[in-house]
């Protein structure tokens, strides 16, 4: 077993749960008594509060850790606007510094024994006008999982996914299947093409839920399964 169990997830577009995944990744570690911390370095559209911006994808992370994390570890980027991070930054004024995300992500390290990373929107989502989630990823030394929102055009949008992941030198350690459309038909067709064709094993396919329930996502997980190394 690696000496730690982190990792990166990503998703094949924006809205296809990876918060969710994320929560019922770190449910799975914490039921097996590991100290688990969640992490989205960057985020888009938060709110404005008295103690600072804040995202709810974010909160959702920093309540389900089985640690205490201060909300700048778990989200040391937080940005007002609701659109790509790049765009967010540069209205706001903000620097994505690599280093500093990379700084809070050890100290989370520090505290918990798993530190689950959620990415923000898809693969080759820049953070900067040269900097992208790769480069992030490569920054934190972990691998990535993918989190296949099941819907017309998954196909696409998953293998170029996994290619791009390849391409960029990152290690692939799974990825997981998301009933985010319950009306599409063609999923188990879907999932049998994708685990021929995606080189690293599926962990779990989520079923459609009409509301953010962690406990049933970890139910739908195997993260013995993540091939880590």
């Amino acid at each position: 077993m690696p000496a730690r169990l982190d990792c990166f997830v990503t998703g094949t577009d924006t809205g296809v749960g990876k918060t969710w995944v994320s929560a019922g990744l770190m449910r799975c570690f914490s039921a097996a008594g590991l100290l688990v911390a969640g992490m989205k370095p960057v985020a888009s559209g938060s709110r404005r509060t008295r103690a600072g911006l804040r995202n709810e994808d974010a909160e959702n992370l920093q309540v389900l850790a089985s640690v205490a994390p201060p909300y700048n570890l778990v989200n040391p980027v937080p940005l007002p606007d609701a659109v790509a991070p790049h765009i967010a930054a540069a209205r706001a004024g903000v620097r994505i510094d690599l280093a500093a995300i990379r700084a809070a992500y050890l100290q989370l390290c520090q505290q918990a024994n798993v530190v689950i990373v959620e990415g923000i929107g898809g693969w080759r989502v820049p953070l900067s006008e040269v900097g992208t989630t790769a480069d992030l990823v490569r920054a934190l030394e972990i691998p990535v999982l993918l989190v296949v929102g099941l819907r017309l055009g998954c196909i696409n949008h998953a293998l170029l996914s996994v290619e791009s992941i390849a391409a960029d030198g990152i290690s692939l350690a799974g990825w997981v299947a998301n009933h985010v459309d319950p009306g599409y038909g063609e999923a188990n067709e879907v999932i049998n093409y994708l685990s021929e064709h995606i080189g690293a094993p599926l962990i779990g396919t989520v079923p459609n839920l009409a509301e953010f329930q962690p406990d049933r996502v970890a139910e739908a997980l195997a993260v013995e399964l993540l091939a880590f190394g």
